[in-house]
């Protein structure tokens, strides 16, 4: 989060090629009142495909770089997480050996209850936030001793029912809208989820990203019922446009005047954690998305996790599809993992304090925070152990302030309006596709992972 004076991979099928042009943006305003329900029924799809394959590593791997990165094994003697259950709003979560805290949350998708993942990649992003340690595998989630609340709500491997592949376009590559995030995220937080992790993100021309159902539901969730809300920063590979570069002479200028695309629910910045990525060394990810929300980083690449096809051996992989498992959708659950180890070690902090602390305790940029990494590259052993002066801890300081009341719109001009929009709605159909950042066939309207 980020102040501006005051002031994280789904697409809209509705973006023209090409289209789009740098805007001054600023974050949307949440109206309470667009609350959407927590329980909508499945959406109308069927299966596509077969289940995606993966490529298995041996169980008995070295531990993987991002975690040496990390240095968790320093951390686990202090926090392993416990007592806290992280919520992924993803393509479902399998049942697995190494995930035994696993609540079935919903499915939004299909008639399960969430314990189900065609696409593999909702099991990979839980199994970096929450996998336990085994003396078999050098390989274990940042919060180890962490639940996980499996929500399903999109998939690459599900179509909309009566859709016509090429005819209908992206719309028939996949299913998970806005409406239904909005609802998981309502759901994960009237389940008691105390963090919520969301690697997947709407790219949309300034100007089209205000949702107000998804507004006031991530809204509830970091207000209402004290989530710590974290989401992926999106690919550019998946995204139509990035967003322009610092321009080095205007050091103070305002980041959010010039923005070519807008990411959701990232660009939510008062109330969401949003994460780019970063390489082995360091440096930002060339496919993370830039932007003025952009909070902190984690590694993005050389991910090893949870392979949802051999859990009766408890099996990892490091790819799917034969493409690397990398993207901002796999940095974002490190530090959904980092903030349920706070979380443990610190209960009587706000969701607010521990947002503060884990942006505070990151390795910083040296030109402070710039809008691809943000406030630098998180570290959950500093997050842990540093002052506990360094957060927030007045409490009424921390909490979010409840957003200013919304005048009801002046529906006369809807009225006129909606006999042309009936065509306009068809193409603003979403389709939210989670999926890895380099395996698709690109298509420019497509929706996207982080």
């Amino acid at each position: 989060m980020r102040t501006r004076a005051r002031v994280a991979a789904l697409a809209v099928a509705a973006w023209t090629v090409g289209g789009g042009t740098a805007a001054s943006v600023s974050p949307p305003t949440i109206d309470p009142g667009a609350l959407p329900p927590g329980n909508l029924p499945p959406l109308p799809s069927e299966l596509r495909d077969a289940c995606a394959a993966t490529a298995a590593v041996t169980d008995a791997a070295p531990t993987p770089a991002p975690q040496r990165t990390l240095d968790l094994d320093a951390v686990w003697p202090l926090t392993t997480g416990r007592g806290q259950l992280v919520a992924v709003i993803d393509t479902g979560v399998e049942r697995h050996p190494r995930l035994p805290g696993l609540v079935a949350g919903g499915d939004f998708v299909s008639t399960g209850d969430g314990t189900s993942d065609c696409d593999a990649h909702g099991t990979l992003v839980a199994g970096i936030i929450a996998a336990s340690r085994s003396g078999d595998s050098g390989f274990a989630g940042v919060a180890p001793d962490a639940r996980i609340l499996t929500i399903r709500q999109s998939s690459n491997i599900y179509r909309r029912v009566g859709a016509v592949p090429d005819a209908d376009g992206p719309n028939a590559r996949g299913v998970g809208t806005l409406t239904t995030l909005a609802s998981a995220v309502r759901r994960a937080a009237d389940l008691g989820a105390t963090v919520i992790n969301i690697s997947e993100v709407a790219c949309v021309p300034p100007g089209s990203g205000d949702n107000p159902a998804l507004g006031a539901a991530v809204d509830y969730a970091a207000r209402v019922h004290d989530a710590v809300v974290v989401a992926a920063a999106g690919n550019l590979d998946a995204c139509p446009r990035s967003n322009p570069e610092p321009d080095p002479a205007r050091p103070d200028a305002d980041p959010w005047t010039d923005v070519a695309t807008v990411a959701t629910p990232a660009w939510y910045d008062d109330q969401v954690l949003t994460v780019g990525s970063v390489d082995p060394d360091g440096s930002p990810s060339a496919f993370t998305l830039p932007g003025p929300w952009v909070d902190v980083a984690a590694p993005g690449t050389g991910i090893t996790s949870l392979d949802p096809r051999r859990p009766q051996d408890a099996g990892l992989t490091d790819s799917a599809n034969g493409k690397p498992v990398e993207g901002t959708s796999f940095a974002t659950p490190y530090v959904a993992g980092t903030a349920a180890l706070v979380r443990a070690r610190h209960p009587e902090w706000t969701a607010r304090q521990v947002i503060a602390r884990i942006q505070a305790t990151a390795h910083a940029p040296a030109a402070g925070w710039d809008p691809f990494v943000g406030h630098g590259t998180v570290d959950p052993l500093a997050a842990v152990t540093a002052a506990e002066s360094d957060p927030v801890t007045d409490p009424a300081s921390a909490a979010i302030p409840p957003p200013e009341p919304v005048p009801p719109p002046d529906t006369r001009p809807r009225t006129v309006a909606l006999f042309g929009a009936g065509g306009v709605a068809a193409a603003l159909g979403v389709g939210l596709l989670a999926s890895f950042p380099l395996r698709r066939r690109r298509h420019p309207a497509d929706t996207s992972d982080g």
